[in-house]
């Protein structure tokens, strides 16, 4: 299924790649490694990070775990529904920049491509050449 499908409903619409708990692959509550996730890091980094920032910061970063895990939610089964699906929605989140001068070369190519076919189609050359093929066929 495309992420453009007419058949997902307005709240699919929306960028999935969001930052969840990611608890199959977490150790305590998965905190660290929807945060890897999300950021696109190695879940070891973020883990040498908490634990880094606990040691020198306990309380704080402590109840910031704590809070994290309370509200951000379990990351679903299925977040994309295709591998082409998160790679717009990860390019997007990475650099929205670069994703959109990617789809306004895109959009401009399929637009350039268009513009040729309606030259082509309204073109004498191609009436005559569909009389000719219609005679003969």
């Amino acid at each position: 299924m495309s992420i453009w499908s007419r058949e997902r409903g307005l709240d699919d619409w929306r960028n999935p790649h969001r930052l969840y708990r990611d608890t199959e692959n977490g150790r305590i509550a998965g905190v660290c490694a929807g945060i890897a996730d999300y950021f696109g890091v190695e879940r070891r980094m973020v883990r040498l990070a908490a634990f880094l920032c606990l040691v020198f910061f306990s309380v704080p970063t402590f109840i910031a775990y704590l809070v994290l895990t309370m509200i951000l939610p379990k990351r679903p089964a299925r977040v994309y529904a295709s591998p082409e699906e998160e790679r717009f929605w990860r390019g997007v989140s990475a650099a929205p920049d670069d994703m959109l001068k990617s789809l306004h070369h895109k959009f401009t190519d399929i637009e350039r491509r268009l513009a040729g076919m309606e030259r082509t189609v309204t073109s004498q050359d191609f009436d005559l050449h569909r009389k000719f093929r219609d005679i003969g066929g």
